[in-house]
């Protein structure tokens, strides 16, 4: 298939308040990256500003909060699922960007991929439930009457989203995960000029109706005024360059209202080859595929993309050999062929700013591979560029290889003396999203992050142990804080759970432990403990009461007891068999009880052994033994709910707090039991 063949000439509407709204005679035009032709038009003269904001707030807001986080998680997948049946022809608009197939593959399967994350994530880590504990109770008093629980609640807000041109499908999706998780609904404001493909993705949302009405709004244009409207509930995400955030995070209103602003912003990311590296290696192969990834991939049009490649001196010629060979043999053209390696930049106006950049730099660097040619046909026609492969051979005297960012295929090499000059290049960046480190010299790889951990978002080790699975250079995982310090914008786009909570609100619960307990539906230390009226084993999930316990008989701990469990386990550490070795311990008071034995002897209190509503125990954890048992002691075991969480129609899940105290009522032992009970 031909690109010509595929021009969508479309209008890019916004959709707003519940409807599409078409562009009027004041909208931008958008042109292929690759044909120059104008394929779409996007923009209002206009914007009911307060009727977006309300439809968000008032419809949007309400019907999210009404879900648990299960609920949104399990909607979230829904919605992966769904979008999942649609990525050949959010991919074929794609094309008129400059992506490749595999550039598309990125932004639009990774944006699916990180929704199923967040659905994942959201039902494994955070409560059946519409508030989120934070953390562990608070002993705020002597004898427990009075404690502090942290808890996070969903914002009464919008999320404002504004993305960059670069992923238009990703860029949006890493951002709605999370936020709606939050139970906040977003207004999606995309970058004009691939507007046409998340508009496409957008419209495959609403149509699915898997989120409620008002979840998402979009924006095609500009905003007119929208962030002055904004109250201390909203929040203002960003992605873009660091002059547009920087103009963006000083907006008045923002500063006076104390509105939450995140940026990712473009940073200098670098990638360091260790000493130990041999040219011709494996692990120098790697090094070389990391490069050359970085800077063709999205025709280098990434904010995590290498721009200094950092190397040792006596490995420059090898170095530009193996990045020039291979950036010589690419294929550059239409991206909808399959033999295209690297595609167009994503407008010609992006490429001249790209190229203007890359002349400042030359001023302080040798060009190495990728002359400009203006008179081929792919020149003409679209914004194709040849990769730019700079040498600076004073990378301390040269500032601009460390401040200018030509956002596109140019990357510079230089040389660094020793472990301490390539740390201080890494950081010369002044904060970037990441840098990258092939080497196999774990001290080396300890002495990176303790001189340029605090510069960068992410710090990623490769070699030829990780090489066949690591995820690459300039992949952002949802798993792992995307964002980075200084130059890099400071903010935390991904990071897992950690960015849900940027979309919510922290708030320190104080007060009778019996009234937090009923607030975050968890048991606590200090509330009231209900007796059980019958053995909790017996109850189904559904009849279970948070802080319903069931208090044992006691049972005598005896030296015969301690010897076999010794013996029959092969345990025989000296504590438990040497009474003088034992009392040289200064934890011991002589010859003591197997922790294990312990617990073994309080599941024999507690278990009810006959077929029942639980179906399973997979786990205990939070174990700690506070005080020695010795022979002759006795134990009882409260068994009490502490949490539930329902994981499906037909169980749940159960975690139990187990307290083993002994004859004087003073704790021995306590654990988090779970199981998973019958509905």
């Amino acid at each position: 298939m031909h690109i010509e063949s595929t021009i969508p000439e479309q209008i890019v509407s916004s959709y707003l308040a519940g409807s599409w709204q078409a562009p009027d005679d004041t909208a931008r035009s958008i042109h292929s990256a690759v044909t120059g032709k104008e394929i779409a038009r996007a923009g209002h003269h206009s914007l009911d500003v307060q009727s977006v904001l309300s439809y968000a707030k008032n419809t949007g807001g309400p019907a999210l909060r009404s879900l648990s986080f299960h609920d949104r998680a399990r909607r979230i997948k829904q919605l992966a699922m769904h979008l999942s049946e649609h990525t050949d022809a959010l991919t074929e608009l794609a094309f008129h960007s400059g992506a490749t197939r595999a550039d598309s593959k990125i932004d639009i399967e990774g944006g699916i991929a990180t929704l199923f994350v967040y659905a994942s994530k959201g039902r494994r880590e955070l409560p059946d439930d519409t508030i989120c504990p934070d953390g562990s109770a608070e002993a705020l008093s002597r004898h427990g009457t009075f404690t502090g629980q942290h808890i996070y609640t969903s914002k009464h807000g919008v999320a404002v989203h504004i993305n960059a041109f670069n992923f238009p499908v990703w860029g949006m999706l890493e951002k709605l995960a999370p936020t709606l998780l939050a139970g906040m609904p977003a207004i999606v404001k995309p970058a004009t000029v691939t507007s046409y493909i998340t508009e496409a993705c957008v419209r495959l949302i609403i149509d699915s109706n898997i989120l409620p009405a008002g979840a998402i709004q979009m924006i095609a244009g500009q905003t007119h005024g929208l962030l002055d409207q904004l109250t201390a509930q909203d929040v203002v995400s960003f992605t873009g360059s660091a002059a547009t955030a920087s103009q963006l995070r000083n907006n008045r209103h923002l500063l006076d209202q104390s509105i939450p602003f995140t940026a990712e912003q473009d940073s200098l990311n670098a990638t360091l080859l260790g000493r130990d590296i041999t040219p011709g290696s494996v692990d120098f192969d790697t090094f070389i595929d990391e490069v050359v990834t970085e800077m063709t991939v999205k025709a280098g049009q990434k904010c995590t993309a290498i721009r200094r490649i950092i190397i040792p001196a006596t490995a420059k010629e090898a170095t530009l050999d193996a990045i020039t060979s291979r950036l010589n043999a690419l294929t550059i053209g239409d991206p909808s062929h399959d033999s295209t390696d690297m595609g167009a930049l994503v407008s010609t106006a992006q490429r001249d700013d790209v190229l203007h950049t890359a002349r400042r730099i030359s001023s302080q660097a040798q060009l190495v591979s990728g002359e400009v040619s203006t008179d081929s046909d792919l020149w003409a026609s679209g914004a194709f560029m040849a990769p730019q492969l700079y040498w600076c051979d004073d990378p301390d005297q040269s500032a601009d290889i460390h401040t200018l960012e030509a956002f596109g295929p140019v990357a510079t090499v230089m040389p660094y003396r020793n472990p301490e000059h390539a740390f201080a290049l890494l950081n010369r960046g002044g904060g970037s999203l990441v840098a990258s480190v092939v080497t196999n010299d774990a001290n080396m790889a300890r002495q990176t992050v303790l001189a340029s951990a605090h510069w960068h978002g992410r710090l990623y080790f490769n070699n030829h142990q990780s090489r066949s699975e690591a995820t690459g250079h300039g992949a952002p995982l949802p798993h792992m804080t995307h964002g980075g310090p200084g130059r890099a914008g400071g903010g935390e786009e991904l990071g897992g759970i950690r960015a849900v909570k940027h979309y919510m609100q922290r708030t320190a619960l104080q007060g009778p432990p019996d009234l937090l307990q009923h607030i975050i539906t968890r048991h606590l230390p200090g509330a009231t403990l209900q007796s059980s009226d019958e053995h909790p084993f017996r109850k189904r999930f559904n009849d279970l009461a948070i802080g319903e316990t069931l208090h044992t008989a006691d049972r005598e701990i005896t030296l015969d007891d301690i010897e076999h469990f010794a013996h029959f386990t092969g345990d025989t550490f000296y504590a438990h068999m040497d009474e003088a070795a034992a009392r040289a311990n200064p934890f011991f008071p002589g010859r003591v009880a197997h922790g294990y034995l312990l617990l073994s002897f309080a599941a024999g209190l507690f278990v009810d052994p006959d077929p029942g509503p639980v179906l399973a125990n997979t786990g205990l954890t939070d174990l700690t033994f506070q005080k020695p048992v010795v022979a002759g002691d006795h134990i009882t075991v409260s068994l009490t709910v502490q949490q539930k969480t329902k994981r499906n129609d037909t169980y749940g899940e159960v975690r139990w707090r187990v307290v083993i105290n002994n004859q004087n009522n003073e704790q021995v032992a306590t654990y988090q039991l779970h199981t998973m009970n019958a509905l």
